[in-house]
């Protein structure tokens, strides 16, 4: 028997490398990331999001729980989808009456790439149940640029 030298393309482990990376990403993103400010300045949060593609469409799907409409601010270019906006804390409760203070709020702002050029103009939105959807069209040349590979 030959010993033969592991490359890591022999195998089919990219996806799991790949969503360990995204998962300890999201362990520090959620735990070192939001660290509250001294006074009452608010948590530093980031919505989460979902990005893919169909034929046709970019579709970004992000959590958005708790704000208000008015309080969001979102635009496209054509090669990313912008997201700004305020979750307001609700209630003033004395602190000493607190046991657990684990809501996030404050203002938040993300950018996120998209994985081809899209048509910002012909973008599409809707907010419902905290769920942000946007549907971007593909630029015709992005649709072209997809190549089926015979094996």
């Amino acid at each position: 028997m030959a010993l033969r030298r592991w490359e890591p393309w022999d195998f089919d482990i990219f996806p799991e490398i790949e969503s360990l990376h995204e998962e300890i990403d999201r362990l520090f993103t959620d735990f070192l990331s939001p660290r509250r400010r001294r006074g009452k300045e608010p948590m530093i949060w980031q919505p989460r999001v979902d990005l893919y593609e169909t034929e046709n469409d970019v579709i970004l799907k992000a959590e958005l729980p708790g704000i208000d409409k008015k309080d969001l601010e979102v635009t496209v270019t054509e090669d990313s989808v912008h997201i700004k906006g305020e979750k307001k804390e609700e209630t003033e409760v004395k602190k000493e009456n607190y046991y657990r203070k684990e809501i996030s709020f404050g203002k938040f702002e993300r950018i996120i790439p998209l994985p081809v050029e899209v048509e910002p103009d012909k973008a599409d939105a809707k907010f419902e149940k905290g769920i942000l959807e946007i549907k971007i069209p593909k630029k015709e040349e992005a649709k072209k640029k997809v190549k089926k590979i015979e094996l």
